[in-house]
């Protein structure tokens, strides 16, 4: 098993390219079970999530090639509808297989799904987004059994007692791309992934319209094609490394960084002293001031992603003052909060709140990554430690992050790959 050995201390300088966005690469490779002409995806990082969601498509019937960041995928004359549970269970992602089989073929079988333990993540809007669209479902023995005769579009409601889901706007919208007449899908997602979804589905043939906006309408068609499209970048590796610029005190230039992706961090990030340049393609941030404590609520975009909280919550363990992180997501996506006190920190945890009184410094120690943004806050946080810091499990971090440690060694931080 790899780990990550950090020696801290060093101040990031350089230039750094952002990847494609995993949270948009996964839907996109299922949507791509909705026709048999040939696709084309390019920009596709070279994830561990990635190349399960491949075997995944491979098990469906597919022809899969991954070569220089392109998947070109092709149908093998094989149809199977079951997505099985020894993949579906390691990523959670995976389950949005379940929209384009129910559609494509009429029937599915897909495993519940699995991922990151950063808390109660269940699927109930899944199934009742594509349940009003005329699909029967049992589940039985851990897996979701979908059947119908004539998908048929209509009205939905997709909000979640956290807001709108993802994932499930995904799935919904996928299989309503086949569906008999329209459906609006009310409180969908509004982030970036889900309208680049939409827009790899609108090459195929589909009719939407409303994608990065609260309500999705979608006029069903009789049948999609093949088509070429390049993924987004990434804006939560992006995010990540703004903030890496921070914590070191360095010079960063992103490349590829989509300056509209981020405006709920970038905002935050000012209000902690950071100087942002946005040019074409590119944003730039090194330290305008000394950092400055701020409160930060997750919400669903264009809200503060919580898919950043682990990472400003690094961020604000070395900034004196105290500050507070709310999480509205996923209320107990606290579990880094233990492992960044094990290095000096000082968080305290209470409900869906973290306190933080900055520390005047954090020092290397070993810790154990737990899910996968909680991986890139133990990095950030041994970036700027004094001495040696040994991040285990990085699994969890080779599921979101493409190269990292070679990324960040191109900006001067000492930082390598081991063996536990």
């Amino acid at each position: 098993m790899d780990k990550l050995v950090i020696e801290g201390g060093v101040k990031l300088k350089g230039e750094v390219s952002v990847s494609g966005a995993k949270n948009s690469v996964l839907p996109i490779l299922a949507a791509t079970l909705l026709t048999d002409e040939k696709c084309e995806i390019s920009g596709t990082p070279n994830l561990h999530d990635t190349i399960t969601m491949l075997k995944i498509l491979r098990a469906l019937g597919k022809n899969t090639e991954f070569k220089n960041s392109t998947v070109r995928i092709s149908h093998n004359k094989h149809t199977n509808f079951v997505a099985d549970y020894k993949l579906v269970s390691t990523m959670r992602a995976s389950f949005c297989v379940l929209g384009p089989l129910i559609a494509k073929l009429k029937k599915a079988r897909v495993s519940l799904p699995g991922g990151c333990v950063i808390g109660i993540r269940p699927v109930d809007l899944h199934i009742k987004g594509i349940k009003s669209l005329g699909v029967d479902i049992d589940i039985q023995s851990g897996y979701v059994i979908a059947k119908t005769k004539q998908l048929r579009g209509s009205h939905i409601y997709l909000g979640g007692i956290y807001g709108s889901s993802v994932l499930a706007t995904d799935n919904v919208m996928m299989a309503a791309t086949l569906a008999k007449g329209k459906t609006i899908i009310e409180s969908a997602a509004c982030e970036p992934e889900v309208e680049d979804l939409a827009e790899f589905l609108i090459k195929m043939g589909a009719k939407i319209k409303g994608h990065g906006t609260p309500i999705i309408e979608i006029e069903g068609v009789k049948e999609l094609h093949g088509a070429a499209h390049t993924i987004i970048p990434d804006r939560i590796e992006a995010g990540t490394f703004l903030i890496a610029a921070l914590i070191t005190g360095g010079d960063i230039t992103i490349k590829g960084a989509l300056y509209k992706h981020l405006g709920a961090v970038i905002d935050k990030l000012r209000q902690a002293g950071a100087y942002i340049i946005n040019s074409d393609h590119s944003i730039r941030v090194r330290r305008k001031t000394r950092l400055k404590p701020v409160n930060v609520t997750t919400l669903p975009y264009p809200g503060f992603p919580t898919d950043m909280q682990a990472q400003i919550l690094s961020l604000m363990g070395i900034t004196p003052g105290i500050s507070v992180i709310t999480e509205k997501i996923y209320p107990d996506r606290f579990m880094h909060v233990a492992e960044l006190n094990r290095m000096g920190a000082h968080i305290q945890r209470e409900g869906p709140h973290a306190i933080v009184e900055g520390a005047r410094r954090l020092s290397g120690a070993p810790v154990m990554a737990s899910d996968l943004r909680a991986s890139a806050s133990l990095v950030l946080a041994g970036l700027v430690a004094s001495g040696r810091t040994d991040v285990s499990r990085i699994y969890h971090l080779d599921r979101g992050y493409e190269n990292l440690e070679i990324k960040l060694q191109k900006l001067g931080a000492r930082i390598r790959r081991g063996k536990e």
